[in-house]
């Protein structure tokens, strides 16, 4: 029975947001918010009224069961495996005067979300999901990158709609090639992908966005996003293609903007149904032009999730 819309699997961490900008050495005191982009996707979808779960690992630490009881709070169905022997993830976000952010983990690498293991892609929680929406930020090791792809895998098998954000962390792997490799893997039987411009050229080879568009439809994507920051998104599917312009917005974080994106687009795509796919063009340009919206309502708050609209309060 498909009782969720849309299963967001990956990683939830901790953003610790600073009390003023500049670099982070000069910060006095930083707040601890909810972040992991596919658990930012997960509240946007259900202040939205999407109907929607998050399966990922934290730590069996006081930041990890904030994260449940945040998570669970906005109304999302919580599957969280708590690790012992990694802690919760911690981002350290420093913002520039324009509002544009830089990161800074001390436990990045050997964080609980990295743990995420084949048997997190459990078959029967995917098969309750309409869509199922990953990235790689969470798939680093071995173990993890087999969790996407058996996950992948298990959404194709079962008739689910795979939607993916790379959300890139280069610094995260000693060597892109296994990336490059994974995107090259999921890219194919995604329904949606929607990729930065600063993603492309990694993923597709090509640093033009209209061109990065056609080659991601070209490799199977059924919607191909190329989203441009402050001037909105190209969106690209079959021999069809759009640049749907962002509405300006005062600018005070950028944090989550993408994962802001992705959530206003799945939440305008998933309505009825029907395969993402399946929407005429014009209700695809009218579904990235509301995403567009919601990433520039994150952008106004501070942290990536405290500007996430609900249900009504941005028209489609």
């Amino acid at each position: 029975m498909r009782d969720l819309d849309v299963l967001c699997l990956g990683e939830a961490l901790v953003d610790l947001l600073p009390d003023r900008r500049g670099a982070l050495e000069d910060c006095g005191r930083f707040e601890a918010c909810p972040g992991g982009a596919p658990a930012n996707v997960a509240t946007g979808l259900a202040r939205l009224g999407v109907r929607t779960g998050f399966r990922g690992v934290v730590g069996d630490d006081p930041f990890g069961r904030m994260l449940a009881r945040r998570l669970a709070a906005e109304g999302i169905e919580v599957s969280l495996r708590l690790a012992r022997e990694r802690p919760t993830g911690m981002w350290f976000v420093a913002l520039d005067a324009a509002g544009e952010r830089t990161f800074f983990s001390p436990n990045a690498r050997f964080s609980a979300d990295k743990l995420v293991a084949p048997a997190d892609a459990d078959p029967a929680a995917i098969g309750r999901a309409r869509v199922l929406h990953v990235g790689t930020s969470a798939h680093v090791l071995p173990e993890g990158r087999a969790a996407l792809r058996a996950a992948v895998e298990a959404a194709r098998r079962l008739g689910v709609d795979v939607s993916f954000d790379p959300n890139v962390r280069a610094h995260l792997w000693d060597d892109l090639a296994p990336l490059r490799a994974l995107c090259q893997d999921v890219l194919p039987r995604c329904a949606v992908a929607k990729l930065s411009e600063e993603e492309i050229a990694l993923c597709t080879g090509e640093a033009d966005p209209a061109r990065a568009a056609a080659r991601l439809v070209a490799m199977g994507v059924g919607i191909a996003c190329v989203t441009l920051g402050p001037r909105g998104a190209l969106v690209r599917r079959g021999a069809d293609e759009a640049h749907v312009p962002a509405e300006p917005v005062a600018v005070v974080d950028t944090t989550g903007a993408g994962d802001g994106f992705v959530a206003g687009l799945l939440a305008a795509l998933s309505r009825g149904a029907a395969p993402l796919a399946a929407r005429s063009f014009a209700e695809v340009v009218a579904a990235v032009r509301f995403a567009n919206r919601v990433a520039g309502r994150v952008c106004t708050r501070a942290g990536a999730v405290a500007g996430l609209p609900r249900a009504g309060e941005i028209s489609v």
